[in-house]
């Protein structure tokens, strides 16, 4: 395992600034009025989210749907009002369904923005007040006690058992108390111990702090600057459709130009071979395309709520699938977030209890009191002992309360004796009773990584012989789930490192648990960034998890930003890419396993788009190329593409994820979209499906009229297109293994485009419409048996393929 402790050299510690007035009585009104007018507002400077006009201008942006725009604009000019109002109705179909995804994950957003104290106490012209936050001024005197949020960066001056949780700064899990005695001007933030700090709150206790700095000039603001040096960049989706976009923007214009040309030589007026040029652009545009992938990641958006993940942004959706390698943070994400009992080292494990609760303070009740204490009240009612009892039975006579310097408290009885607990080197040299083994036992749990407390009783005051009851070892535990969720990342290829603010010890221990082998401890904010980029740098997808400020500008340079929902900062859950509403490692990785579902439904329903699209442009060349009439008019591929194409592959991408997903290893960044294997997917059924249309075509232009000639290859290609689906939900497994009711939507789409294609070719207001001429039963007959003759071929040479393996 390797661990690195970062103690980069910190700030100087701040120092009290020059008060008005006495500390006694704070500064006067207008004293303070001047200077909030000096250092303005005690907020953080808050990035606008994206309008609403912005959001739906971005579903505008993809190289595809300008294709369709154009193609929009070339109908509308040629007065093929159909044409232009169905591709247009597909453009603003998929702008609003985007558009409105993205909306609300920006309003659920707003729901969760709940970071900086909304109010403080505060001392002025010598009397305490709440006041807003945002008015809190350097200078101020904050009147603090537990259940505070810190309004500002402040330097202690009185601390009585203050301590405070500075996890969503530090990453530290344990409180860290407060002292006034001054630190060292090079401490490290979390070990600052005479200084309080904006959006960390009060564990226990009571305090004076003076402020000494605010908004941005706070630690939490120094952190939100960084923000502004982390990118973000273009996703692997984005990249890999962006790239698939640019193909068939050249291929759609290479075509029509080389059928422009063969036209004009054949003596074809302009009009007509503009006309074909047209036809062949819609054959070769997938207008489906935007709608499919739209579709397919507000699915997976869906599917991952169930998972407890909240998604910001669609794209994350896909992006988390090729993840390589996962940054979490270990407080509250790996760890449960809470302080247990995790081994008690004792003659007498009830005894030790006893002695331990007698000495607590807080109450388990109300959740109200220090964690260590709530963490030994716990365990302790499991075995049936109560601090109410203990209270009722023994009332306290006398108690000297724990402070920084002595590190213990004592607590003394009606029963006549005091209760000591505190640091093992504050409590063990006074006991002369039961220390035999007890230092070896503290420098073993202390390697493990615990937080050790030593608990001794005695006949008189704390300062007489004691005898030691036991040692208590404390610590966040890990999550039960998150064992198998690392396990299970690393199966599918993923690495996971751990980066926390905490002890290296600590993190060590909570590593080895989990089998984590990359851990970063003591890490500050610039470090997770430049651990982040590291990774970047050497070719790793990211994802990044956290909750506290110190995670958000992290979370905003990876590729994917996750933020715990329940214990995330305003700050963090503005970097992020998604939200986890259970702050569980393990719903990072079904998220994963919901991702590469997601870009294998997106893969394998744009091969079927393409495959349509591939068998149309094939009929509509050769035809221009021999000099065969117009197989097919503008308004049919378009019909082609949204009915048959189009919806199938809508329904296509609803396929739920592969069973082996996560035993695949994550996709290479630079592997296309559409690889050597798609491609022969594509051009092969393609090829075949135009070569059964065109024979159709020929063989019917010899023997009935022109009209019937093109309802009858309208009809074959759209059916063996239809059937085809079946055959394109797995490259490996045929149609009965991947469950013939496993996509219901996919069923119900297939028999809807199928009774929608007999009324369009029967009615006579769309016979007219597509000029078609009705089909004999004969017809159809033949347009179905053309029909399985595709899908028939691609499940015979799945069959194959697996023999010719079995044999290998």
């Amino acid at each position: 395992m390797t661990a690195r402790a970062h103690r980069p050299a910190a700030p100087s510690a701040p120092r009290p600034l020059a008060l008005v007035r006495s500390p006694a009585t704070g500064l006067s009104t207008a004293e303070a009025r001047q200077r909030l007018s000096q250092h303005g507002p005690n907020q953080l400077e808050r990035g606008h989210g994206p309008s609403a006009l912005s959001m739906l201008a971005g579903q505008f942006k993809s190289p595809v749907v300008l294709l369709l725009l154009g193609a929009c604009v070339v109908s509308g000019v040629l007065r093929e009002v159909a044409d232009a109002v169905a591709i247009g109705a597909i453009v603003v179909l998929n702008a609003v369904v985007g558009f409105f995804q993205e909306y609300r994950a920006e309003r659920a957003m707003e729901a969760l923005r709940s970071m900086t104290a909304p109010r403080a106490r505060v001392r002025r012209d010598g009397v305490t007040a709440q006041l807003p936050a945002a008015e809190v001024v350097p200078g101020d005197l904050l009147v603090l006690e537990a259940g505070d949020v810190v309004a500002a960066d402040a330097r202690v001056l009185e601390a009585h058992r203050l301590a405070t949780n500075e996890a969503p700064l530090t990453g530290e899990s344990a409180q860290v108390e407060k002292s006034a005695q001054a630190c060292p001007a090079d401490a490290p933030l979390a070990e600052r111990f005479d200084a309080v700090f904006m959006g960390t709150s009060v564990g226990t206790g009571t305090g004076l702090a003076e402020v000494t700095a605010t908004g941005m000039r706070t630690e939490l603001g120094r952190i939100a600057k960084l923000l502004a040096t982390a990118s973000e960049g273009e996703t692997p989706l984005q990249h890999r459709l962006a790239r698939v976009s640019r193909m068939l923007l050249f291929a759609c214009l290479g075509i029509a130009a080389v059928v422009a040309v063969a036209g004009l030589l054949r003596g074809l007026t302009a009009f007509d071979v503009f006309l074909s040029a047209v036809s062949l652009a819609v054959a070769a545009v997938p207008e489906g395309l935007p709608a499919m992938v739209t579709i397919a990641l507000a699915v997976g958006v869906r599917r991952m709520v169930s998972r407890h993940v909240l998604v910001r942004k669609l794209p994350a959706v896909e992006t988390l699938g090729c993840a390589t390698v996962i940054c979490t943070d270990k407080t509250g994400t790996l760890t449960t977030g809470v302080m247990t009992v995790r081994e008690l080292w004792g003659p007498d494990r009830p005894a030790l209890l006893d002695a331990a609760v007698a000495c607590c303070d807080a109450e388990l009740e109300t959740g109200v009191g220090d964690t260590t204490e709530l963490a030994i009240l716990a365990a302790a009612a499991e075995q049936g002992i109560r601090r109410a009892a203990i209270e009722a039975a023994r009332p306290r006579v006398a108690e000297v309360p724990f402070d920084s310097l002595r590190r213990r408290m004592s607590v003394s009885r009606s029963d006549g004796h005091t209760y000591v607990k505190g640091a093992v080197e504050a409590v063990l040299p006074g006991c002369v009773a039961g220390t035999a083994g007890a230092a070896e036992a503290n420098a073993r749990l202390s390697q493990r990584g615990l937080r050790v407390l030593a608990v001794a009783v005695g006949d008189g005051t704390e300062d007489e012989p004691l005898r030691l009851s036991g040692l208590v070892g404390i610590a966040d535990p890990p999550r039960p789930e998150a064992v198998a969720a690392v396990a299970a990342a690393r199966a599918a290829g993923i690495e996971t490192v751990m980066i926390t603010g905490d002890h290296p010890l600590t993190a060590q221990a909570i590593a080895a648990e989990l089998g984590i082998t990359h851990v970063h401890a003591r890490a500050t904010p610039e470090d997770k960034l430049k651990i982040v980029r590291a990774w970047k740098e050497k070719g790793a997808v990211v994802a990044m998890t956290g909750d506290g400020v110190n995670d958000a500008p992290a979370l905003r340079e990876a590729h994917i930003g996750v933020c715990m929902g329940k214990t995330g900062t305003e700050v963090t859950r503005e970097a992020s890419d998604m939200v986890l509403t259970d702050d569980d490692f393990a719903s990072i990785v079904a998220a994963v396993r919901e991702g590469r579902g997601i870009f294998d439904n997106i893969r394998k329903s744009l091969v079927y788009l393409l495959s349509g699209n591939t068998a149309e442009l094939a009929v509509m060349l050769v035809a221009a190329l021999v000099g065969l009439p117009v197989p097919l008019i503008p308004l049919q591929l378009l019909w082609i593409n949204l009915v048959t194409d189009g919806f199938p592959a809508l329904a296509l991408v609803m396929d739920p994820a592969d069973p082996d997903v996560m035993k695949r290893p994550p996709r290479p960044t630079d592997e296309p979209m559409l690889g050597r294997r798609e491609w022969l997917r594509i051009v092969g059924p393609g090829v075949l499906v135009a070569a059964l249309t065109l024979a159709a075509y020929g063989w019917a232009l010899g023997h009935r009229s022109e009209a019937e000639a093109r309802s009858l290859a309208f009809a074959i290609i759209v059916l063996t297109q239809l059937l085809m689906v079946f055959g394109s939900r797995s490259p490996t497994r045929v149609f009965w293994e991947m469950g013939a009711f496993s996509n219901l939507t996919l069923l119900a789409v297939i028999c809807a485009s199928v009774a929608a294609q007999l009324l369009l070719q029967h009615l006579s207001v769309m016979v007219r419409l597509f000029h078609l001429a009705p089909l004999t039963v004969g017809d159809w007959a033949l347009a179905f048996a053309a029909g399985l003759i595709p899908v028939t071929i691609i499940e015979l040479l799945k069959l194959a393929r697996r023999a010719l393996h079995a044999r290998v």
